[in-house]
């Protein structure tokens, strides 16, 4: 088997999740001489970094095209030398890196017969607990804390939360406000479940103002604060982490290896997130990962975006210690529940191991892929 085609398809779609905003991401189809197909996925967000990637990936499909999908990590180390020039550190080459990374895994998984996470050397986890992940758009307090309750009615064993985002929530801004926000979602919810705060990129705390909102938030339990001082501040977060008793995550903006040994060197993350989709693919990942256990710390899957990554991620999840929950979108969505013939779900609350289909799994509908066509 050889790849013999490389297809980058930019898409745009809206999500209910995001207050009905369009998201885009860009879809990769690698198609082999026998015509077996590999999807993959880039995160790219924006309609300027969506194109360009796809772009980028027209111009590396040479680096790949009459290659045996089944070397991986061979053809990965070929795109990222390919790539040193326009994406050293990462940038918009690492999108193009993990797009036809994770195809080429789940080509590699219908080459031969396994599921990707066989290929990654099985599972280390029975099953995942999976949780809520949204964002806070409503005015009303009250209305948002009846809404998460509602989504974990459903069997969701808790939610993570995104501060500063579309709608009229405006959390982020205001410590009374939040913190009778956490106060309310917490008595929603009740004690068991577990809650998570993300800052979104529009929240801007000097260290002082995080220091007294997260201590003020550990009257409520919540399970980890995310990004509250952004993508980087290692002095900024050693202070919060020595002035309070909540885990700290971040690290979903880094692109490489090298800059999750960044963090990791810090000392002050206790649970780094990770994208396939932007960190360079699953081989990225598993190479994250393995640093993350080394380190002994928490790693937590950005899985956010089309049922193509949350595939990848769920594989990556299941072969580590280091992954401990799986995040699900709450709201139906395109990119989720029509893309692929079998959305991924949880079961009482549990994710369980993504093993006895080939590859990544999925069965991707292309009347939607191109219906959603950038």
């Amino acid at each position: 088997m050889k790849v013999a085609a490389v297809e980058p398809i930019p898409v745009a779609y809206p999500e209910p999740n995001d207050f009905g905003a369009t998201r885009y991401l860009c879809l990769v189809k690698v198609t082999t001489d026998e015509g077996a197909v590999g999807w993959g996925e880039a995160i790219t967000q924006f309609p300027d970094a969506n194109h360009a990637v796809a772009r980028l990936i027209e111009g590396m499909a040479e680096a790949v095209v009459g290659r045996d999908p089944v070397h991986t990590e061979a053809i990965w180390r070929t795109l990222k030398d390919r790539a040193w020039w326009y994406g050293y550190g990462g940038g918009l080459a690492s999108y193009a890196v993990a797009a036809l990374d994770i195809a080429l895994w789940d080509l590699k998984g219908q080459a031969l017969g396994r599921s990707v996470l066989d290929l990654l050397g099985g599972p280390v986890h029975e099953r995942l607990p999976a949780i809520a992940s949204a964002h806070a758009h409503h005015e009303s307090i009250p209305d948002m804390a009846r809404e998460a309750s509602g989504w974990l009615a459903t069997g969701l064993q808790g939610v993570k939360v995104g501060f500063g985002k579309r709608g009229k929530a405006r959390l982020g801004y205001e410590h009374d406000r939040d913190v009778e926000y956490v106060r309310a979602m917490r008595e929603a919810i009740g004690p068991d479940r577990a809650l998570m705060i993300d800052l979104g990129i529009a929240i801007r705390w000097d260290v002082a103002t995080a220091v007294r909102r997260v201590r003020a938030f550990e009257e409520y339990a919540i399970e980890w604060i995310e990004e509250p001082l952004g993508a980087w501040d290692p002095e900024g977060y050693a202070t919060l982490r020595a002035k309070t008793q909540t885990s700290i995550a971040y690290g979903e903006k880094e692109w490489t290896l090298e800059g999750f040994e960044r963090v990791l060197a810090t000392g002050t993350c206790d649970v780094l997130g990770v994208d396939p989709a932007r960190a360079e693919g699953i081989t990225g990942f598993k190479k994250v990962v393995d640093r993350v256990e080394a380190h002994r710390r928490q790693a937590n899957a950005h899985a956010w975006s089309s049922a193509i990554v949350t595939a990848a991620s769920l594989a990556i999840s299941f072969s580590t210690p280091v992954c401990k929950v799986f995040e699900l979108k709450p709201l139906p969505n395109p990119m989720q529940d029509d893309l692929v013939a079998e959305p991924f779900t949880h079961v009482d609350g549990w994710m369980l191991p993504p093993v006895g289909r080939p590859g990544l799994g999925v069965t991707v509908d292309e009347s939607v892929v191109d219906r959603y066509r950038a």
